[in-house]
């Protein structure tokens, strides 16, 4: 992970669920992380009708876009090549409790590009119907402009998945066709992750960025 905020919230998510797969929202003190709450959302992981509507959005998250987030469609935010794929880090999220975090890439009303980091992570729920993710997305560099210009729509790139066990329990569930995408290479597990890769010409046929 490479935004401090990611860092901290992923410690402290690790703190808070202990030998669980996953902290329960009731387990989350927003006084605790009071230092990234402006970077951090919270979505509704199990409403696909809804397009996983923004629960929360801290306000840096908002001024990314230049609008308030609550109760908007998370994947509403995605450019179309890129809303399959996060729907399905969605899905694993609710089903599996395996968090994911990614690069991801924009661009400002004058096509400037700006790189950030979305981290995604499960929070525990005892109701299916009310399961959420918790997560950040915040531009690894700030550009000048940023702030006063909203960005475009959101490009996933190269992605690892977290939490214990993630490589044995999805490497079968992701050599499946419906998770196999044209063009890149099969997951593969690097340190306890299992991590999407493509070469070059791969990660430009389906619109991703090999670095995080």
């Amino acid at each position: 992970m490479k935004h401090a905020s990611s860092r901290d919230l992923f410690a402290y998510w690790e703190e808070r669920r202990g030998k669980r797969p996953a902290p329960e929202r009731v387990d989350i003190e927003p006084g605790a992380i009071r230092q990234v709450l402006s970077d951090t959302f919270i979505l509704a992981a199990s409403d696909t009708a809804g397009g996983h509507p923004f629960r929360l959005a801290g306000t840096r998250v908002c001024a990314l876009f230049g609008r308030e987030l609550k109760g908007e469609s998370f994947i509403g935010l995605w450019a179309a090549a890129s809303q399959r794929a996060v729907t399905d880090l969605l899905t694993i999220l609710a089903e599996e409790s395996v968090g994911t975090v990614a690069g991801v890439t924009a661009v400002g009303e004058n096509n400037d590009p700006v790189g950030l980091e979305l981290l995604l992570l499960p929070l525990g729920t005892r109701r299916p119907s009310l399961a959420r993710g918790i997560g950040v997305l915040a531009p690894l560099k700030v550009p000048a402009w940023l702030g006063a210009s909203p960005i475009g729509a959101l490009t996933l790139g190269s992605r690892r998945y977290l939490g214990d066990g993630a490589e044995r329990r999805l490497l079968p569930r992701l050599l499946t066709p419906a998770f196999l995408k044209p063009g890149l290479l099969a997951p593969r597990l690097r340190r306890g992750f299992v991590v999407y890769e493509g070469g070059r010409s791969a990660a430009a046929a389906a619109g991703t960025d090999t670095t995080l």
